[in-house]
């Protein structure tokens, strides 16, 4: 089994594997999204279109452009104690992820983050002011609060943690902090396998869940750890810093 309450740098489907059957309560995990860049060379000239370049250029670093190998749903499956699972998508992953869940007759939810100020950066096309949550579940016991069933949250695009933490796909903590309030009990253990800047862990820690994160990233595993330790991505020390743990390390 990983070691509980820490952010792993590895490969999520190698590591995955040395996690036992049945032992999961819950996934929340932002999978590597599958994003086609597109455009013509003549829309490249315009100084709308190089900016929607460079903001793919910026995904594609860290390898979130790419998609990730549908395989490791299996392993999904294998380690829940129930089937409990969230799931950050794009569009273009939305079917096969439903095909994949469809044969365990579980219950399924489409949710989103609504953004009310979008990039323009659209080239013609729809707004980029929505992103996809899936969420599967089947015998998971629900806690109850109005404020917390909610399917969708509507906020401003979260820049202000993607520069503190400098990551490029940042979720609010706020709301997958619902989302765990809602779906885990306390001292459940919540595996986020694409840990990223370590959103989902900063929230099972916060509510007094266990969580194993994994990120193969090195700079973002450095991000992600200091992030619970309260220091951001600058090496600034966060007002929420808990200074009796780092007296302790």
């Amino acid at each position: 089994m990983l070691e509980l309450n820490k952010i792993h740098l590895g490969d999520s489907y190698k590591l995955i594997k040395e996690i036992p059957d049945k032992s999961i309560d819950c996934i929340y995990t932002d999978v590597p999204y599958l994003l086609q860049q597109g455009g013509n060379r003549a829309e490249k000239k315009s100084s709308i279109a190089k900016r929607i370049v460079k903001s793919y250029n910026k995904l594609d670093d860290a390898n979130m452009v790419s998609g990730f190998k549908y395989e490791i749903l299996d392993d999904f499956i294998r380690i829940s104690k129930k089937i409990n699972i969230f799931l950050w998508v794009s569009k273009a992953q939305m079917l096969p992820i439903m095909t994949f869940f469809d044969k365990y007759k579980c219950n399924f939810q489409l949710m989103f983050w609504g953004k009310t100020n979008p990039s323009p950066m659209c080239n013609g096309n729809w707004l980029p002011d929505v992103e996809y949550l899936l969420y599967f579940s089947k015998g998971v016991k629900l806690n109850d609060g109005y404020e917390i069933k909610s399917k969708f949250y509507v906020s401003i695009a979260n820049k202000s943690d993607a520069s503190t933490y400098d990551h490029p796909s940042i979720k609010p903590l706020e709301l997958v902090t619902r989302h765990l309030l809602h779906t885990t009990q306390p001292n459940d253990i919540v595996l986020d396998c694409f840990s990223g800047s370590g959103t989902t862990c900063v929230a099972a820690k916060e509510l007094g869940r266990r969580f194993i994160g994994i990120e193969i990233d090195p700079t973002y595993h450095k991000i992600s750890v200091d992030r619970l330790n309260g220091i951001t991505a600058n090496g600034q020390t966060s007002i929420f810093t808990n200074f009796e743990t780092l007296k302790e390390k």
